[in-house]
């Protein structure tokens, strides 16, 4: 929790509240339904809470915004920025039912009313949102095939309407086919754990 202060000192007591809460039941649920590496849940806070956040030292989200998480497995980077932004309307998705299941749990814990989840594949969604967030659930061109269409025509925020995608690793290849329109923000930039040293946001604009 220390760490989620450190870089973000102005929240309100109910969003201290609630990502202190984290903790506790992300490891009650993981022993239940495995969504984060047994390895990996004391690092919780840094590996899943922050790098999620790291999304908004790159983008604030309106007001009224809606933003879809796209093959959200245990809630992020959507629980964490609903948590953060919450006049924003937040839509996590999975295609597996029983990642969704804690994602309910931990949304209706929070009291979370900002927060939305339905079992779905992102290709079969009728709905269109202001930008689809992600977290590295495959390679760019795939992701963008399956959502693209899902992002609406109107821009609301300073900046279009598009994806913005975390990743880590060498994305070249990956971002070639955008290249003129995508940005790449290294998350170092802003976190100074050595975790994020290879790790990246990627935001494709696309109206």
């Amino acid at each position: 929790m220390d760490v989620i202060l450190k870089y973000f000192p102005n929240l309100t007591e109910i969003q201290k509240s609630r990502f202190a809460q984290l903790g506790e039941l992300y490891s009650t649920w993981n022993e239940r339904i495995n969504v984060i590496s047994r390895k990996d849940i004391d690092n919780l806070y840094t590996h899943h809470v922050l790098h999620s956040l790291a999304i908004a030292k790159a983008v604030t989200f309106k007001t009224g915004a809606k933003i879809l998480d796209v093959g959200t497995g245990g809630g992020f980077p959507g629980i964490p920025l609903a948590i953060l932004f919450d006049q924003t309307h937040f839509h996590l998705v999975d295609s597996v039912g029983k990642k969704i299941k804690v994602v309910e749990a931990i949304a209706t814990e929070l009291d979370l009313t900002n927060v939305t989840y339905q079992q779905i594949r992102a290709e079969e969604l009728k709905d269109k949102y202001d930008f689809i967030v992600s977290r590295a659930v495959t390679n760019l061109p795939e992701f963008v095939s399956w959502v693209h269409s899902k992002l609406a025509k109107q821009n609301n925020h300073l900046f279009k309407n598009g994806i913005i995608y975390l990743k880590g690793g060498d994305l070249a290849e990956e971002v070639k086919p955008y290249k003129k329109r995508a940005t790449v923000i290294e998350i170092s930039d802003f976190f100074g754990e050595e975790f994020f040293s290879t790790k990246k946001i990627v935001y494709l604009p696309f109206s």
